[in-house]
């Protein structure tokens, strides 16, 4: 036994100075499975300095806590893959709550309030997909500008007024739970990731979206319509924004046209920590969702070890930073 386990270990170091991990190239093996390991290291160390970390109760609302910017990532990943950006999700939260207090107010029609806040969000993605489609404006710019209309829009629909909400069914949404145990709002974000992972890596959108990111002018020639790739990226961006809208909106149980702010910072920071590459082109689904958890995993860890929230702030900036500069040394690799 003793000498299995003696070879066992010649064995394994040998293949890491070989530049092998489990019978796979080291630099093909950390490029796909690199960030899973820093998850479960992370997960580790802060089980082990907090073990109120691995309880099911805590996991849950891990989970609970990053499904609104989990379905923003999952629709950001979409446009940073086309090789674009949206700046405008943060607002679209406010204005998809804005519009369920006035249709709810109005109607009393949950299901009414819900589609037209998530169609209102999906217009305003397809304006930020055609101006940059079709003027080849920059989506930082023509984002950032949307960002304040959109904001604007919200604040003239309510007069700059807060409206609380009464319909208990609604608040089931965001704070409700399935056998009082898995929250309603983490089945939401499954499901997102289900039909986001069967899009992009199944269908021949997908495989256009990945050409038009990758090379635009390859993709034109291949006879990719560059235009509507790009229009409806921006539009699935805009229905994930009003998807986590209802759920945001659900869980604070109140119409407010002052919420979101920051929010496209943790969408985005996900998508890259995930391996989206801001070049465009290079993405998985897997790889946001476990952006997603990081990013849960380190407010969650910061808070059970009574770190300073503004030190949160600074780690996730880092974490961006971090997550790019890697991006860039990988790509000069691969180049």
């Amino acid at each position: 036994m003793k000498s299995a386990v003696t070879n066992l270990t010649s064995s394994i170091i040998s293949r890491l100075s070989t530049g092998e991990i489990f019978g796979m190239r080291r630099d093909l093996f950390l490029k796909r499975y690199g960030i899973t390991m820093v998850l479960l290291l992370m997960v580790v160390g802060v089980s082990i300095f907090s073990p109120t970390f691995r309880t099911t109760r805590n996991l849950l609302s891990v989970l609970e806590q990053i499904s609104v910017n989990g379905v923003l990532a999952l629709g950001m990943v979409f446009v940073i893959t086309s090789g674009e950006i949206d700046l405008s999700i943060g607002s679209m939260l406010a204005l998809t709550g804005v519009i369920i207090g006035q249709v709810l107010t109005a109607t009393e029609s949950m299901f009414l309030a819900i589609v037209v806040s998530v169609i209102a969000c999906a217009i305003f993605g397809f304006l930020n997909g055609f101006l940059v489609a079709k003027f080849k404006m920059f989506s930082f710019v023509v984002t950032l500008s949307t960002q304040l209309v959109i904001r604007g829009v919200g604040y003239v629909i309510s007069q700059g007024k807060s409206m609380s909400l009464a319909d208990p069914n609604f608040r089931k949404i965001g704070l409700g739970r399935i056998w009082g145990v898995i929250p309603n709002s983490v089945l939401i974000l499954l499901g997102v990731a289900a039909i986001a992972y069967f899009l992009l890596h199944w269908t021949k959108f997908g495989r256009y979206i990945y050409a038009v990111g990758g090379n635009k002018q390859a993709a034109l020639a291949s006879g990719v319509n560059v235009f509507w790739t790009k229009v409806r990226a921006f539009m699935i961006m805009g229905i994930a924004s009003g998807i986590a809208g209802v759920i945001l909106t659900s869980r604070i149980n109140a119409a407010q046209p002052n919420i979101g702010m920051g929010y496209e910072t943790d969408a985005i920071a996900a998508c890259v920590i995930g391996g989206a590459s801001f070049a465009g082109g290079i993405s998985t689904i897997p790889g946001t969702l476990v952006g997603i958890v990081i990013i849960g995993v380190i407010y969650n860890g910061m808070n059970l070890l009574q770190i300073d929230s503004y030190y949160q702030v600074i780690v996730k900036g880092l974490l961006i930073i971090g997550a790019v500069l890697l991006d860039m040394f990988l790509s000069r690799k691969r180049n």
